[in-house]
């Protein structure tokens, strides 16, 4: 993979009205959850273990999840049209602002007759609660949380969630950081710098970010045989992610 496609590529791409997302999700990277919702096939996997940890399965239902940009804009427009432009600016993304383009969003709701799709219902009670305090756990992130509208752009939805893997969503979670807020951080770790560490249910992750300019090759300069993740962020570079064993 070059350098430019890897900038916007991966778990940890943001997307929002600053950083447009660049072209269009390949259909193959994508998989059909219950109700024809499609995800990316990672995140769908670990959507499903979810469910089946906190006992979702039939309580909770995947409302939207990936969309291309035609449907983004034939949102944004009806949004527009029923509920006006400010709502539709608060809770609705450009077409080609929103992350549900990636595959990598999903919204979620309790399982009701009466489903609103743009603002589905899921409180802060039961088994939607519980669902939000264990997504960390399979690397899904609560994305548009109370009180950071200002750094997302996006008004409170308790019912997005955005796939960012493992351990980035543990380590957002701790820090109380959204994913431009953590993508700001992890510049303070660059790679031929001081790393991150961060150790959890016995492995320990090594992490840095990498400017665009220096990720052709980019893999070669790592250890060969240590688990390795590259994701773009769609904005300068990326972040790479070692898997090593806790001492």
């Amino acid at each position: 993979m070059n350098g430019a496609d890897l900038l916007s590529s991966g778990p940890l791409v943001l997307v929002n009205r600053e950083h447009p997302i660049s072209g269009e999700t390949n259909s193959e990277d994508l998989v059909s959850l219950r109700g024809g919702v499609r995800l990316n096939a990672r995140a769908a996997v670990m959507l499903e273990q979810l469910f089946k940890a906190v006992h979702g399965e039939g309580a909770l239902v995947p409302v939207s999840g990936y969309r291309s940009l035609d449907e983004q804009k034939a949102i944004w427009d009806d949004a527009l049209l029923e509920h006006g432009q400010t709502f539709t600016e608060t809770y609705v993304a450009p077409p080609g602002c929103s992350e549900h383009q990636t595959g990598l969003a999903v919204d979620l709701g309790e399982n009701r007759p009466d489903i609103d799709f743009l603002c589905p219902e899921f409180p802060d009670t039961g088994i939607c609660r519980l669902f939000r305090l264990r997504c960390a756990d399979y690397g899904f992130i609560l994305r548009y949380p109370r009180g950071k509208e200002a750094v997302t752009g996006i008004g409170w939805e308790p019912w997005h969630f955005r796939y960012v893997g493992w351990p980035h969503a543990k380590i957002m979670t701790d820090r109380d950081m959204t994913l431009e807020e953590y993508t700001d951080w992890l510049r303070g770790f660059p790679e031929e710098g001081s790393h991150l560490w961060y150790q959890s249910a016995g492995r320990a992750f090594e992490l840095c970010h990498v400017p665009a300019a220096r990720l052709p090759g980019l893999e070669e300069r790592f250890p060969a045989g240590l688990p390795l993740q590259c994701s773009g962020n769609n904005v300068d570079g990326a972040v790479v992610t070692i898997w090593r064993d806790a001492g």
